[in-house]
């Protein structure tokens, strides 16, 4: 998706803020599983622990030094990576073990807004924040279309989540409203996005990029009414997650053309 927003932005590809984001994205996701392990299980931080939790410990270990490598080669970005780094603790803070942050109120649907946040933030703001002479009215489409994109998918992992969350007294956006408000939600949010995604490719006047979008718009639907019934592994992290890759590989193709 860093890929993507080069492309549409019309500015050369900076590889190394590409890699940056992809260690730092399995580093983060690989330090919030260790977490969401002690907080559910409520182990002590043992020897047995960290055995039985090898393999996502390696993986975090192992992609926050690459994460480490190429931010050390990206001094100008420091600064955006900081705000990142800070968004992906402030969306794991619920379930960090200690006191004043069970005293804390719950952040109910914001922690969805904020994952969707910080993955609009990582996947817009780092690649361009390498780049002279953005324009901030592209910037401001690129960053609300990816936003509520991802606020799209995260909701529907919530939805699949919600019984699992409410055991854990997790507030999400979907244990927060009732279904029926969660589906106008759903609604408003696609409209949203659909607005400004054509809003942008209309900005560039580039039909290509225009089928590419309508098409990762039309499936987006498709796969979020095929989630309001039952389905399995493959439809989640295959199909929602695809999603990403997907609208990435459309936009690729589009340029080609």
């Amino acid at each position: 998706m860093c890929v993507q927003t080069y492309i549409l932005t019309g500015l050369t590809i900076d590889y190394k803020v590409c890699w940056f984001v992809f260690f730092s994205t399995l580093a983060s996701y690989n330090f919030y599983w260790l977490v969401s392990k002690y907080a559910f299980r409520r182990n002590s931080l043992t020897a047995a622990f960290l055995t039985a939790e090898l393999s996502y410990l390696l993986l975090f270990i192992v992609a926050g030094f690459g994460s480490l490598l190429y931010a050390l080669q990206l001094p100008h970005l420091w600064g955006w990576i900081s705000i990142g780094a800070l968004l992906t603790l402030l969306y794991s803070l619920p379930l960090w073990p200690f006191h004043f942050v069970q005293k804390t109120p719950k952040p109910g649907f914001l922690k969805t807004v904020l994952l969707a946040f910080t993955w609009a933030y990582v996947i817009t703001v780092l690649p361009l924040g390498s780049s002279s002479g953005v324009d901030w009215v592209e910037f401001s489409l690129l960053f609300t279309t990816r936003f509520f994109f991802m606020l799209m998918l995260c909701s529907i992992f919530d939805m699949r989540d919600a019984a699992i969350d409410q055991l854990h007294a997790l507030k999400t956006l979907a244990t927060s409203v009732s279904p029926k408000a969660l589906q106008r939600i759903m609604a408003v949010t696609f409209s949203l996005y659909i607005l400004a995604g054509i809003a942008m490719r209309w900005y560039f006047s580039n039909s290509a990029q225009m089928a590419a979008f309508t098409i990762t718009a039309a499936i987006l639907w498709w796969v979020y009414r095929l989630s309001l019934r039952k389905q399995g592994y493959l439809f989640y992290y295959f199909g929602v997650d695809g999603l990403m890759l997907f609208s990435s590989i459309a936009t690729i193709v589009a340029h080609w053309l």
